[in-house]
């Protein structure tokens, strides 16, 4: 499969048979995260990878508290709310594997001014979304399907409680790995003529 055909084909997968990839697929697809660009060759992340039911199941509860909070806040009511969680925490409860891309800062670089202390963590989040996109792929390329779940950005706390994570893991996505169980449906692209705002 050629580079463009892999990015346009890529797609965000919600449903995943039983059997589990092999560990040498999900090492090759850290392997290809470690490869994104990042702020002065710093490589501002750091994986975890959960494959426990167990423990799925700890980290989908952890973060339920937060989820139902949030949907409460957007107006829904409680059937509404049981029902979107649910199929938040299956997503979690059914993956084979999941990995999880934390944001680490300890080794970028300091600076006296606040400014560009915030542009240089930009950067590493930046960064980090670069590794995810090359997980994607490689999964992909792999055979294998995989998501982007934001959900740790909202409950952070609860997913390095449940993971037992160091304070300075700082929770960004969840990546839900396996086989494809069901095609999901596609959404529309915008076409250039929208996307390019200005072409000097």
């Amino acid at each position: 499969m050629d580079f463009f055909t892999l990015v346009q084909n890529r797609r965000t997968v919600r449903a995943f048979r039983p059997d589990p990839p092999p560990r040498e697929a999900i090492e090759q697809i850290l392997w290809a995260a470690s490869w994104a660009p990042s702020p002065h060759g710093r490589q501002p992340w750091r994986f975890v990878v959960v494959e426990s039911h167990e423990r799925k199941a700890t980290l989908a509860a952890a973060m339920a508290e937060t989820w139902r909070y949030h949907l409460a806040l957007d107006g829904h009511d409680p059937a509404t709310i049981e029902q979107r969680l649910q199929r938040s925490q299956a997503r979690v409860l059914n993956a084979p594997v999941i990995i999880i891309p934390c944001l680490y800062l300890n080794d970028l670089d300091v600076y006296p001014d606040a400014e560009r202390q915030a542009a240089e963590t930009t950067m590493a989040i930046q960064s980090l979304g670069c590794a995810v996109q090359n997980m994607l792929l490689a999964a992909f390329a792999l055979g294998l399907a995989a998501g982007w779940m934001c959900a740790p950005l909202f409950a952070p706390a609860a997913v390095r409680t449940a993971l037992g994570l160091a304070a300075d893991l700082h929770p960004q996505a969840l990546i839900p790995i396996g086989y494809l169980a069901q095609e999901p449906k596609r959404r529309p692209r915008r076409s250039l003529d929208e996307l390019v705002v200005q072409w000097l």
